[in-house]
């Protein structure tokens, strides 16, 4: 449930010889100039493998990669929100798709680990997705009651409108993860 990479990279993995360091972040606006630059300097290849870390769909990733370079982060999560509007309900899917499972703290109380597993596998029975939410604005100990209680409401709404909300969330989610790479020194 945590809103970063979904695939995050070991902090002892290499830098590839082609892509130049970059100085650790402290999340300062200099770091998103810095984390940004080093992204505009990356190979399209390397480009669209990291956007695909940010939203699962390849056309949103191709479309993010082959637009750098990028001026700065506005324009960056401007051009994230405009190619999220554009996705088609197949691009739409196969982000979803690439969502991870929800998973918990191995440490959770099991009821919680049961509740998560049957509000999910209840909400992909209805919508035939998973369910996907931006939880930035809470604390990592306030995840599981946020999702419960999101799932809970969004239960309630005619496909349509889960559509839109869930592509709304996917929105929220990948510029949550772009400002995320963009503050991460290589290898964070």
């Amino acid at each position: 449930m945590p809103v970063q990479p979904r695939h995050p990279v070991p902090a002892d993995a290499p830098v590839p010889a082609e892509v130049p360091a970059v100085p650790p972040a402290d999340g300062s606006p200099a770091d998103h100039a810095v984390g940004l630059a080093h992204f505009n300097s990356l190979p399209f290849a390397a480009a669209e493998a990291a956007f695909l870390e940010c939203c699962g769909s390849l056309r949103w990733a191709h479309r993010m990669a082959a637009h750098r370079p990028y001026p700065d982060l506005g324009a960056l999560l401007a051009a994230s929100d405009e190619a999220g509007y554009d996705l088609a309900p197949s691009d739409i899917a196969e982000a979803l798709a690439a969502e991870p499972a929800p998973c918990l703290h191995h440490d959770a109380p099991r009821a919680a680990h049961l509740a998560l597993r049957a509000a999910h596998a209840a909400y992909e029975s209805r919508f035939g997705h998973a369910f996907v939410i931006c939880l930035d604005a809470y604390t990592p100990a306030q995840h599981v009651d946020q999702v419960l209680a999101g799932i809970r409401v969004r239960m309630e709404h005619e496909v349509d409108e889960e559509r839109a909300v869930t592509a709304e969330e996917l929105r929220r989610l990948a510029r949550s993860r772009i400002v995320e790479l963009m503050t991460a020194g290589p290898g964070q």
